[in-house]
């Protein structure tokens, strides 16, 4: 089993098949269950003499399994369980906020025969590195017991079957109430205000724009938890309608990740109704298992077709529609009492002038392998960008961080995977992403009292100097064009992932440094005419601290190591990126490189890959 701060995970198909899809988990995974139940039921115990913990699962076969066997553990532990059943991850991690922790039963976008465990409190994201830490050790410890299958096995039985039948019978209400409560927080998170006088102003604005120019969304839920999500209804309130295909739950039709290669039957379906005559589908979204990630498509009116849109690409057009949303609000907000802020936002009056976020210091936290580009986009709204180890709990905690150090960090998350994190929510959301593109297309500039509102492209187009590529009647296409250009590599490529026979981390990059620092000196002239590369900064993310100008990569150990090349002019133009993945046994790689480069980007990564796998022959 892998346990990362992301997901303890491991195939629990009792066969041992990755793509096994049986409900049996056998005997041994039963005691893992067990006991890393008690093992999370102690470390709540030793905050709280009397915790309550939410228990949900996603959609894949052996949930219900692992779920039973954990609610008789904490049961039989005297803990209060609530059991929601099949929900997504946001939704959980949102309904936590009512108890004083929860136990999500997922392994995201792995295989259908894996399974996992997430461990959380109640501040709505999984327990950061640290404390997983305490958790994995004691874990292990029971684990090792000589006689951990038959303690486990008499503490699950040792549960009041009146006392599971119960909880089982409360979780239709359970669910009802974590439904309820998660449309509460989405109108929070979408409008970016606490405030329900502030957020009606907002939905209302959106509503009537939808009215005018009508949206469809297609939404290829896989069988995932979303569809027992609040997706349609909320989408269908705010003036969108929802085509859902696949949307049973469990009727995963195809691979889950949600990777391009995925992502075709969303774009067909978009196409399908197109040719129908739905001019108005423009948009489609895929989740993962667990319903956190929803990578995008969208409909390309130039070449009359669905495209999907890169992991890299979608989260820099959140990027990019929650800066400028954040200036868009500062417009009419700043300095005002809640009345007036939302007469404000219905009047279009401006409320104060100065700087793009009214004074506020504004921040993006990113994990290191993130594009450049998000570098670019945060620069023209003269905003700060901040970096963390991958994995979404380093994000999230990086993000409180830097706001406990004064920053605004409204938008962040993980660029390489797909999906965004949009304050205060702490987890990726699909309803996040299509709502920051929603904004995009459809707040445009106005007029109000004969003054001018910017719309949310208009801003953009004037922070980044491109102003001759703004025009009125603008689509999703326009706005992706006007991004910074890069080429980077993609998450799920297979040239993205190694298999490395080198354990410790620290080894291997130490002679990896050996090796890069000995062929940039042979052929660091050739490098500057093929690349531009003038000099390079080495660079570790380790949790959520990010050193530069380090000279011992080793000291990376199981982070992340990256080599930043700059021009002439020390300007970043492309960067090479490792690290060991924390949720699969392999060892991933990338680069990013300036520009519509995809033959450059390519030898980039075949030279790194050349320097580590000649390290690890000689670690």
């Amino acid at each position: 089993m892998i346990t990362s701060a992301s997901g303890w995970r491991k195939v629990f198909a009792e066969s041992g098949e990755k793509d096994d899809d049986n409900v049996e988990i056998g005997d041994l995974n039963r005691t893992i269950a067990a006991l890393a139940a008690e093992t999370f039921a102690d470390y709540m115990l030793a905050q709280k003499k009397s915790p309550l913990i939410i228990v949900g699962m996603d959609t894949r076969p052996t949930g219900p399994a692992i779920a039973e066997t954990m609610l008789r553990v904490f049961l039989a532990k005297k803990i209060a369980v609530s059991y929601t059943g099949i929900i997504a991850s946001p939704e959980i991690m949102v309904y936590a906020h009512s108890a004083d922790g929860f136990v999500y039963i997922s392994a995201s976008h792995n295989p259908i025969g894996y399974n996992g465990i997430k461990f959380g409190l109640n501040d709505g994201g999984v327990l950061n590195g640290q404390e997983n830490a305490k958790l994995v050790a004691e874990f292990e410890k029971k684990c090792a017991r000589p006689d951990a299958a038959e303690y486990a096995q008499k503490l699950a039985s040792s549960c009041s079957d009146i006392d599971l039948d119960w909880v089982f019978a409360e979780s239709i209400a359970t669910k009802h109430s974590a439904a309820n409560t998660y449309r509460s927080f989405e109108k929070e998170v979408i409008s970016g205000s606490k405030e329900p006088a502030v957020q009606n102003a907002v939905f209302a604005r959106i509503r009537q724009n939808l009215i005018q120019k009508p949206l469809c969304v297609v939404a290829d839920m896989n069988g995932s938890a979303r569809t027992m999500s609040i997706d349609k209804t909320f989408l269908n309130e705010c003036g969108i309608s929802l085509t859902a295909i696949n949307s049973a739950p469990g009727q995963i039709a195809h691979e889950i990740i949600p990777e391009p290669e995925n992502l075709v039957w969303c774009a067909h379906e978009i196409e399908k109704r197109q040719a129908a005559g739905d001019k108005n589908c423009i948009l489609g979204y895929m989740p993962d298992c667990d319903g956190d990630r929803g990578n995008i498509v969208y409909w390309d009116e130039i070449e009359q077709k669905a495209k999907v849109l890169r992991a890299q690409e979608g989260f820099a057009l959140s990027v990019l529609s929650e800066l400028a949303y954040s200036a868009y609000q500062a417009q009419f907000s700043q300095g005002c009492g809640l009345a007036k802020k939302a007469e404000l936002f219905l009047s279009g009056k401006n409320g104060q002038t100065g700087s793009f976020f009214g004074g506020q210091k504004v921040g993006v936290a990113v994990n290191g392998p993130t594009s450049m580009r998000i570098e670019e986009i945060a620069h023209a709204f003269k905003a700060e960008v901040f970096r963390s180890e991958v994995g979404e709990a380093n994000v999230v905690n990086l993000a409180r961080e830097k706001r406990s150090e004064g920053w605004t960090v409204r938008i962040l998350g993980e660029g390489s995977n797909g999906g965004n994190i949009t304050h205060p929510a702490a987890v990726r959301d699909p309803l996040c992403t299509i709502f920051a593109l929603v904004k995009l297309l459809i707040l445009k500039d106005d007029q109000a009292n004969g003054a001018l509102r910017k719309g949310l492209f208009h801003l953009w187009c004037e922070a980044s100097g491109q102003m001759e590529k703004y025009k009125e009647n603008y689509t999703l296409r326009d706005i992706i064009e006007t991004l910074p250009v890069y080429t980077t590599t993609g998450v799920s490529e297979e040239r993205a992932v190694l298999q490395i026979k080198t354990a410790d981390h620290g080894i291997l990059k130490a002679k990896f440094q050996k090796i890069f620092e000995n062929q940039w000196n042979l052929h660091k002239n050739e490098l500057k005419e093929l690349y531009g590369f003038e000099s390079y900064v080495a660079v570790r993310t380790n949790g959520t601290v990010e050193t530069k100008n380090i000279d011992d990569y080793s000291q990376s150990g199981k982070g992340g190591l990256k080599i930043i090349f700059y021009d002439e002019n020390e300007k970043p133009v492309a960067f090479m990126w490792m690290r060991g993945s924390g949720t699969e046994p392999v060892f991933r790689v990338m680069c990013d490189v300036k520009g519509n480069k995809p033959k450059e980007e390519q030898k980039l990564l075949e030279w790194e890959t050349k320097m580590i796998l000649r390290a690890d022959s000689l670690a």
